[in-house]
């Protein structure tokens, strides 16, 4: 391979990567980076919106340069473990820890045509999600990220997450 093959597979590979760090259009910022959570919300059937997560949830969602993520949720409202330790909590502070989070990690990627996130979830708190692709509509600001799970609960409402980009 001579040299001038050589730099144009490295500018490829260099644009490649830059293309997916940004998002669908050239007007839109790129998603890699650091964001803090605002709101775990839930939209229910008649449009009325609550928070899913307690009144003070937490989270943090970190995207690097290569699509790779983890993501973290948590009620600001779970029970502690009084006896300071897991392998002796009650069942309501199991529960609570259980119900009271959502994380999961692997790539997330744009899909430009639908507007849509694609996360492939590699592992997760609910392991029902493990090995799975979820596309969630997002919208996305220089500083803000928000997106809904596509799929409704029993109840019929869909959750919705809001990001923050910390700086």
């Amino acid at each position: 391979m001579n040299l001038i093959h050589r730099r144009r597979l490295g500018a490829s590979a260099a644009l490649a990567t830059m293309l997916l760090a940004t998002t669908a259009t050239a007007a839109e910022p790129p998603l890699a980076g650091t964001w803090a959570l605002t709101a775990a919300d839930r939209l229910a059937p008649d449009g009325s919106r609550s928070r899913d997560y307690g009144v003070h949830p937490k989270g943090r969602l970190i995207i690097d340069g290569q699509g790779r993520y983890s993501l973290q949720i948590f009620s600001g409202e779970r029970l502690r473990v009084a006896s300071g330790d897991k392998a002796t909590a009650t069942p309501d502070e199991l529960a609570s820890a259980a119900m009271g989070s959502s994380t999961h990690y692997g790539t997330v990627a744009v899909d430009t045509a639908a507007h849509v996130l694609v996360f492939r979830i590699e592992g997760a708190s609910f392991p029902n999600w493990e090995g799975t692709e979820q596309r969630r509509k997002y919208v996305l600001t220089a500083d803000s990220l928000s997106y809904q799970v596509p799929t409704p609960r029993a109840d019929g409402s869909v959750p919705i997450s809001a990001w923050r980009r910390e700086r």
